[in-house]
């Protein structure tokens, strides 16, 4: 009897931690919302970066009759010059689909804006993200510039860096030296990268909210702690178009 009470016992055990271990081997926590963005770069000609901007100003509205925009920015510092950066919101792959398939009959869409402005771009790039769990899309309270900071983080998920990762971002928002607009996970494209949105009410105030910061113990702790599982970080300075959402 005592052998088949340890032997029920050792059996029961196992079946209650077994969820445990296999809990512990995610990467992170699971996306329950099919809501993604995706990130497009243009790197445009350097001699037709206003022809581009014009034709889309003036043609914009017959692409976000599709699907909606989140924001489009000119870069102004960081990286490539004559470049643009514009997110676009999907409710699902599905979605993107259907969207995608429109435009290829959209015959307005086609002959006023896409065929033009193809001899214009030099380069395209594609990147599908998701919010992290523990953020929303937030809108500035007015216009102003936007920082992209791009974070490529060590192999493991966000079950490795993730509440290292949220801590160094909270404590940035937290002590108000700047505004979050959206945290954003790869999902396709660079894996392990996570990109901040940020805003500012101006390039100097940016700066200035980042020098105080390096002086505040508080992020200073939060930075050293998710820098370990940091491999390398590069940003640019956005500021927002004419038609963009996001202003």
């Amino acid at each position: 009897m005592l052998v088949l009470r340890s032997g029920l016992t050792r059996a029961l055990a196992a079946r209650t931690l077994a969820p445990q271990v296999c809990s512990s081997l995610a990467t992170g926590p699971r996306q329950y919302d099919g809501t993604f963005y995706e990130f497009r770069t243009y790197y445009l000609k350097p001699s037709k970066m206003n022809q581009f901007l014009e034709n889309t100003k003036k043609n914009i509205h017959l692409r976000t009759a599709h699907s909606e925009l989140v924001g489009y920015w000119s870069v102004e510092f960081g990286g490539t010059m004559n470049k643009v950066f514009h997110i676009w919101k999907y409710d699902n792959f599905a979605h993107r689909t259907e969207v995608r398939k429109a435009l290829a009959k959209d015959k307005e869409w086609q002959e006023q804006y896409l065929i033009p402005n193809l001899a214009l771009i030099d380069k395209q790039e594609s990147e599908i993200t998701y919010l992290v769990p523990w953020c929303k899309l937030e809108k500035p309270p007015k216009e102003g510039v936007y920082e992209l900071a791009t974070f490529q983080m060590k192999p493991g998920g966000p079950a490795l860096w993730g509440d290292p990762f949220k801590r160094a971002v909270h404590t940035h928002v937290n002590r108000g030296y700047t505004k979050l607009v959206g945290v954003f996970h790869a999902e396709y494209g660079v894996l392990n990268r996570v990109h901040v949105l940020w805003w500012n009410e101006s390039a100097d105030s940016r700066a200035a909210g980042r020098h105080q910061s390096h002086e505040d113990p508080r992020v200073v702790a939060a930075v050293r702690e998710s820098v370990n599982y940091l491999v390398s970080q590069q940003n640019m300075l956005l500021l927002p178009t004419s038609f963009s959402p996001l202003k």
